[in-house]
This record gives C-alpha cells, structure tokens and sequence, in this order.
C-alpha cells in the first residue's frame, strides 16, 4: 500500500503561496515561516506569518465564521509582530463568512487598518475554469453560488484528476482535503471521492484510512462471530 510521503511543512508551503498568488495577488518564490518567533499568533491553526525576502513580513488571516471583535485580533496580531522586527507588515483577512466585517479601527487616538478579502467577491467559476492546479484547489474557498458543495467538489476532483498523473494527483487531494477543513467540508470532498468511481479508490489519501478502518472492524466481527 502506498505511503503518503509528502510533509505536513510542503503542504503548508504550497498553500501559502496558492493563497497568495491566486487570491491576495502576491507572487512568493521562497517563504520562511516564523511559527518560533511569532508563537502567540501561530498558535491557532489558520494564522499563516512569513519573511518575505527580509523584504515585509506577511500575516494571512483566514477567518471561517463572522467575528465581530475580528479588527481588534489582527491589531493585536499586528502589535505582537511588530515586537520582535522593524520589518514592514503586510496583513490580510480572507473571510470565508457570508457576512462582512470591519477592516478599520479609528477610535481614541488608533487609526489601524489591513487589507480585507471577503469569499463572496471570488468566484469558484474563475478557479475552476483555470488548467492550474493550484488554483483548481482553491476554488473550495471560494462562493459556490448556487451549487452545492458535493458538486463543486466532484468537479474540483474531475479536473484534477483529468490533468496529474496519479502520484501528483494523490498530492493535490492531500492539500485540497487540508484546505476544505478552513470551510469544515473536509467530509464532502471524502464523500465526493467515493463517489467518482472513475478514479483509483487506492490513489486517494482517505483510502488508507478506510482500509484501517475497515480492517479493524473486520476483526471486530470476526471475533464476535467467533464467540
């Protein structure tokens, strides 16, 4: 049985730079992640803080629900970087929520604001209708309109399949299966892969796990039977 060998680092790379390519505009050819130094902002799993270049810090912020306090976080995101570097910051807020939230805070004697990118202005047609894979990925952030998850899924996991081989195929499901979790629909892009026969069940990430699982329920009815 085949092996997922492609780490939890690369994959948190390769997202950053999806994100940052396809969605804020940024095109980043190395990151070096601060996870030490900023420990406070990392702490939660959707905060994303890199050096660019020794050029900026960069702070990515998805934020999958409506907070209303969510301006005063990424100020004090904001003061906790700015702590331990003189580098400039560069601080988005991708809302995955239907709803908008305030960018700006202007009140006793604070003026501070960060850029603001809401779902609802990203069109999962634009991504989905790109050859690159990377972008395929992420239409699973973005407005679905009036299609529904599964099918946006389905088609996510057609156009990959039909563009990789298998083994570059298995790495995208592999980034696309930790991405969906930022939107909690991890188990749909799961029930979308069962449901496409035409690809290879053993190529799949959740194969591994559903064979374990089958195994020790096996051995379970098996022991049952037995007694």
């Amino acid at each position: 049985m085949k092996k997922d060998t492609i780490s939890k680092q690369l994959i948190k790379e390769l997202i950053v730079k999806d994100i940052s390519k396809y969605i804020l505009g940024i095109e980043l050819e190395e990151v070096e992640f601060l996870d030490k130094e900023f420990e406070r902002v990392e702490s939660r799993k959707a905060d994303i803080v890199v050096k660019v270049k020794d050029e900026y810090i960069l702070h990515i912020e998805l934020q999958s629900s409506y907070d209303s306090k969510m301006r005063y976080r990424m100020l004090r995101y904001w003061l906790d970087i700015k702590e331990v570097t003189e580098l400039p910051i560069k601080q988005y807020l991708i809302n995955l929520s239907n709803i908008n939230m305030r960018n700006h805070i202007e009140e006793d004697r604070v003026d501070f604001d960060f850029q603001l990118v809401n779902i609802k202005e990203l069109d999962c047609n634009y991504f989905l209708n790109t050859d690159s894979p990377d972008a395929i990925v992420l239409a699973i952030l973005c407005d679905f309109k009036e299609k529904k998850p599964i099918d946006v899924s389905r088609n996510i996991l057609t156009k990959l399949h039909t563009l990789l081989n298998d083994k570059e195929f298995r790495r995208y499901v592999i980034m696309l299966e930790e991405i969906s979790e930022l939107r909690k629909l991890k188990n749909t892009i799961k029930e979308a892969e069962v449901g496409l026969m035409s690809i290879r069940w053993e190529d799949l990430p959740s194969y591994e796990i559903g064979m374990e699982r089958g195994i020790q329920d096996g051995l379970e009815k098996g022991m049952q039977q037995g007694m």
